[in-house]
């Protein structure tokens, strides 16, 4: 019920239409009512004897059964256009509502989730409510009506009747609520595998050349294939419970209807019911025993729908490590000093990462992380964006603790080069014009031409208009590099984070690399991290981490001096 409520608190903003439907579904409901007894009324009317006058009244019940029937087309059609518009409405706000959830929690979150399980929750599971709210709810309604409606009917046909006609009633409900226990499980397995199934085939796509260049179709064939049948087995073992379920309540049914038979022929052959009631009780019976069979279609519909919903509400419900402070303040521009005060950082596994870091970084000053992988300088940069938060220590951007000023406001403020480039798949002007949708073309070009790729786009086929690809696929990796420098450029932002800049690429890319951030030092505030020293050597500040703490600093001709680390690293490179 909890679920439930949750769920109808996000269908609340499409209120009006949900109660036009229902409203529809009431009046197709009393046609349905109606329609057996006007035929009922015509039995008795012929079991008389037909004369002038009873042909009028014929005539009369038959036009009044050619109106409902219209209006059950009016009806039918209103109940289920207006259920499946609000309902596919809440689906496109719950897919966008969700894609924005993902976008603001941290990057922690994300540390042991599946990208294809993340968009099987967008695309799938959200789909699940329009089963629940264009389907499931309008069918319950419809049936309690229904079934309520019914009952009355019958009692005032022949109370005895009507109860004996109840008797199979609990039976049908307590078998509802064990197979609704029995086959949440199976449905909730079914989605997990599903959302499985969709992360290893993205995983698969995406790594499609190490695929064919390893020769290993035929084992990455088999994974998925292993993934595909555990869906599918997930999804069966919740079929083979329905498939249960259905005849025992169709059974069930059946017994219902063979107890009203009898006694009706018992009560008939003691004169205690007229053919009239007989043919009522008979035409009611079928309008009484579908909702209650057809709960079997709703319990398992509804099943479904609410493993897919708890997967969805299990996302919104997420609060995010990093959240704007209750009165943080909008920093404006800044001039772009960084401050780290005995910061310290580890993961949810508690392991250290970073430990009692301090400096001082100066606006317009080139500030270098070096050290071996994985000690902590990423970690430290995603630190002054605010990816995630200090354990211990603070961070000062013009000498503001950053978790008193907005998310958005510092953000805005810092523009990223990572080391793994991504590109969106469209146009380089657009890539570059990324960090500033409103950016004129010549602003495109200049911010190019800063970071030196302006020269490589003028010599291809269709220039700034020349199609990138996937994760610019296109584009060779000092290209790409290239490009984002450009849009970090673009942004204007006083504090640009490069992240293994010159990584992967040949030493004629690396020069390129090297003149476009040589163009920016001194204009803009840069932390830069590097595994080849040829790219820091002019850093206004070398900090050499080594286990997650400073063990060096100073230019790069005072580390080569002391001959300690740093001179080490330079040494091994030469």
């Amino acid at each position: 019920m909890k679920m439930l409520w949750k769920l109808t608190k996000e269908a609340a903003r499409y209120k009006g239409l949900y109660v036009l439907a229902i409203l529809s579904t009431l009046g197709l409901t009393v046609v349905n009512l109606t329609a057996p007894k006007v035929l009922s009324a015509m039995t008795g009317v012929v079991e008389k004897g037909v004369d002038d006058k009873a042909l009028d009244t014929i005539i009369k019940f038959a036009f009044t059964l050619f109106l409902l029937y219209l209006l059950r087309i009016l009806f039918r059609f209103l109940s289920n256009y207006l259920a499946h518009k609000a309902a596919w409405h809440l689906v496109g706000d719950l897919r966008i509502r969700l894609y924005n959830k993902l976008q603001s929690l941290d990057l922690g979150f994300f540390h042991d989730k599946q990208t294809g399980d993340l968009m099987s929750r967008v695309v799938n599971d959200t789909r699940d409510f329009e089963l629940l709210y264009a389907h499931m709810i309008p069918d319950i309604i419809t049936n309690l009506v229904t079934f309520l409606g019914v009952l009355i009917i019958l009692l005032t046909i022949n109370w005895k009747l009507a109860l004996i006609t109840c008797c199979p009633i609990p039976l049908i409900l307590l078998s509802g609520v064990i197979f609704a226990k029995i086959v949440r499980p199976f449905f909730r397995a079914s989605q997990k595998c599903m959302g499985e199934l969709n992360a290893q085939l993205q995983d698969s796509l995406s790594g499609l050349h190490e695929i064919q260049s390893f020769g290993q179709e035929a084992y990455e064939s088999e994974k998925l294939n292993t993934k595909n049948f555990e869906q599918v087995s997930a999804m069966l073992r919740a079929l083979r419970a329905s498939a249960i379920f259905h005849p025992c309540v169709e059974f069930l049914s059946s017994a219902g209807t063979i107890l009203v038979v009898f006694f009706g022929g018992y009560l008939a052959y003691k004169d205690q019911l007229s053919v009239a009631d007989i043919v009522a009780f008979v035409l009611y019976l079928s309008l009484f025993y579908a909702p209650v069979s057809g709960l079997a279609n709703l319990l398992e519909s509804l099943q479904q729908s609410l493993a897919g919903a708890e997967r969805v509400t299990l996302i919104l419900e997420t609060p995010s490590a990093i959240q704007n402070a209750p009165d943080a303040s909008d920093m404006g521009q800044v001039e772009g000093s960084i401050t780290f005060e005995s910061v310290s950082f580890h993961y949810s596994n508690e392991i250290p990462v970073l430990k009692n870091i301090s400096f001082e970084c100066k606006p317009g000053m080139m500030v270098a992380l070096v050290g071996p992988t994985g000690v902590g300088k990423t970690t430290a940069t995603q630190l002054i964006s605010r990816f995630y938060d200090p354990v211990e220590g603070r961070i000062l951007v013009d000498g503001k603790d950053i978790r008193s000023v907005t998310l958005e406001s510092l953000r805005h403020n810092i523009s990223p080069v990572l080391q793994d480039t991504f590109l969106f798949n469209g146009t380089i002007a657009e890539n570059i014009g990324y960090a500033k949708p409103d950016a004129t073309r010549q602003e495109i070009e200049e911010a190019a031409k800063t970071a030196n790729i302006h020269e490589d786009i003028l010599h291809m086929p269709e220039q700034y208009e020349t199609q990138v690809g996937e994760r610019g696929l296109r584009l060779s990796g000092g290209q790409k590099q290239r490009v984002a420098i450009a849009r970090a450029i673009l942004r204007q932002s006083p504090i640009i984070i490069l992240d293994e800049a010159t990584a992967s690429v040949d030493v004629q890319t690396e020069c390129q690399i090297q003149k476009a951030i040589k163009n920016i030092a001194g204009k803009r505030t840069i932390v830069a991290i590097a595994h080849r020293l040829s790219t820091i050597k002019d850093a206004d500040l070398i900090l050499v981490i080594h286990e997650g703490e400073i063990i060096e600093r100073g230019t790069h001709e005072e580390l080569i001096a002391r001959k300690g680390f740093y001179y080490n690293l330079q040494l091994a490179q030469e």
